[in-house]
């Protein structure tokens, strides 16, 4: 989609974080400028939509890498006035208040505003000490009773910061979507190099594997002073939730995959720091050792999103985890991924909705892969084929909910992938109960490629699946009633900046079909 001239000014502005734009129209009072460097270096951002409100979002950072996680900010908390306008210019301001950010959650902020008009656009800027932030664009939900209205949403995952330049983030922001989703792996935990793409490090982690509660937030911070993710979040709402490596390398539960004996600690500091760094509102305040993460947001009649958690409730994976074939223990009726009380709350929202589409958006491949040609099956047990009882228990139940439009939206498998969802993948007659679209990272693993043969060899042992890209990417989805259409964004490389994005291929899925066009 072309931007108009407008938009393509508010995000080099927005992007850039000069103040051009910003010093317009009615100003934030100035306050007295103590903190001598500018402390928005992470940005702004917005997340959660409802129809009456959203979260906005900020975090003072005058040195991103300073030491402690604390961003070069003093010992002290620090009170940050927001400002929120129906216009770019900031001439007509609707909204203005302060909130404190504390040094106890390394001075972020999040502001959680109700009582807006359904359906709107707003722009929205901070200031601290004098230091006025760069402006993002953010939305309200429609109406639950509003005529239904086209949603352009934007698919997002899997950014390793060494392995590429965010350009796709770039390219994202420039699609001009009304919303988008990070299907997690927003950031790695690993030490400089620990992780290492198939054509290198193009730029470093801070140092050491992430462990306490200062090395998270640095992290965080790393990855939010590129300018390109910057972009992305000042461009739209967002809806995160995490997958593994926001907290370590496929995690199960309690459990550790490197056996680590401070586990539970890690995982806090983890959670705390993600909070911290996320859009997300005071339900999602992490409470001792655990985080509420999975939610449904309402887009007005058009769509209702449920977010899942695959983490924090799941068995340990079957069989040592890894690609496996013969596994029996994958196949138990008792494994569970997403835990009972989450299922359940998963397919009670899906019988209750009555939106035209109901999008699920968790992080790992649900549709079933054999990665073995010919003979026999090799599957990863990480993903849904881990925990087939109960994959099989939730398509029922997506097929029995009555709910319209199923379509899973899935992150963490680094191409892109867009399959059918049934209830016996091994049987080719088997009822189609939805469609699964599978964005490609971001960044993580470098430079992708386009392998034809070997995408060949995939789709001939798993027909259900009609496509696969392994290079960079990102998902646009334009929502009508009638018609769901995804177009699978790719870049050519990473590895160093402004490469473009093509669609790669796109498909439709119209209303009432439960099967890819």
């Amino acid at each position: 989609m072309e931007q108009t001239p407008s938009r393509r000014v508010f995000l080099s502005v927005a992007a850039a974080g000069v103040g051009g734009l910003l010093l317009t129209g009615a100003g934030i009072p100035t306050a007295p400028r103590t903190l001598r460097r500018d402390p928005f270096t992470l940005g702004i951002a917005s997340g959660d939509p409802s129809p009456d409100g959203v979260v906005l979002w900020t975090r003072l950072a005058p040195e991103p890498l300073g030491l402690q996680g604390l961003g070069g900010m003093p010992a002290r908390d620090v009170e940050v006035e927001w400002q929120l306008a129906d216009d770019e210019g900031f001439t007509r301001v609707v909204r203005t208040g302060v909130e404190t950010a504390r040094r106890e959650r390394a001075h972020s902020v999040h502001v959680e505003l109700d009582g807006l008009e359904p359906g709107r656009e707003y722009f929205y800027r901070f200031r601290a000490e004098g230091h006025l932030s760069p402006a993002g664009r953010t939305r309200t939900a429609p109406a639950a009773d509003a005529a239904p209205s086209p949603l352009t949403l934007a698919v997002a995952a899997c950014a390793h910061y060494e392995h590429g330049y965010y350009t796709a983030y770039r390219r994202l922001a420039e699609q001009d979507p009304d919303l988008v989703v990070h299907l997690g792996d927003y950031m790695y935990e690993y030490a400089p190099k620990g992780y290492t793409a198939m054509g290198g490090a193009v730029r470093k982690h801070t140092e050491g594997r992430c462990a306490t509660l200062a090395d998270y937030r640095t992290r965080h911070a790393q990855y939010k002073s590129d300018a390109d993710l910057r972009a992305a979040h000042a461009v739209a709402p967002w809806l995160v939730a995490f997958d593994d490596h926001e907290i370590e390398n496929n995690w199960a539960g309690n459990v550790s995959s490197t056996g680590d004996p401070d586990f539970a600690r890690r995982r806090a500091n983890a959670f705390q720091a993600y909070y911290e760094n996320m859009p997300l509102r005071g339900t999602s305040v992490p409470n001792g050792g655990s985080i509420r993460i999975h939610r449904r947001v309402d887009w007005g009649p058009l769509a209702r999103f449920h977010l899942l958690d695959t983490r924090q409730f799941r068995d340990d994976q079957a069989c040592e985890d890894g690609l496996r074939a013969g596994c029996g223990d994958r196949l138990s009726t008792g494994r569970t991924l997403l835990g009972e009380d989450q299922r359940r709350w998963l397919l009670d929202g899906l019988s209750s909705s009555r939106a035209r589409w109901n999008l699920v958006a968790q992080q790992i491949l649900m549709a079933q892969r054999d990665y073995r040609a010919g003979p026999g099956t090799e599957v990863n047990m990480d993903s849904w084929d881990g925990y087939a009882a109960e994959r099989t228990r939730l398509l029922t139940g997506f097929r029995d909910s009555g709910a319209a439009n199923p379509v899973v939206l899935t992150g963490d498998m680094h191409m892109h992938h867009a399959a059918d969802l049934m209830l016996d993948f091994d049987d080719p007659d088997s009822p189609k109960v939805g469609v699964e679209l599978v964005t490609s990272s971001i960044a993580s693993d470098g430079d992708g490629y386009r392998d034809e043969a070997r995408v060949a060899e995939t789709i001939a042992e798993n027909p259900h699946i009609s496509y696969l890209d392994q290079r960079r990417g990102y998902i646009v989805c334009r929502i009508t009633p009638e018609e769901l259409r995804a177009d699978f964004r790719t870049l050519d490389y990473i590895s160093r900046r402004g490469a473009p994005a093509r669609t790669g291929a796109r498909f439709t899925v119209p209303a009432g079909h439960s099967a890819l066009v």
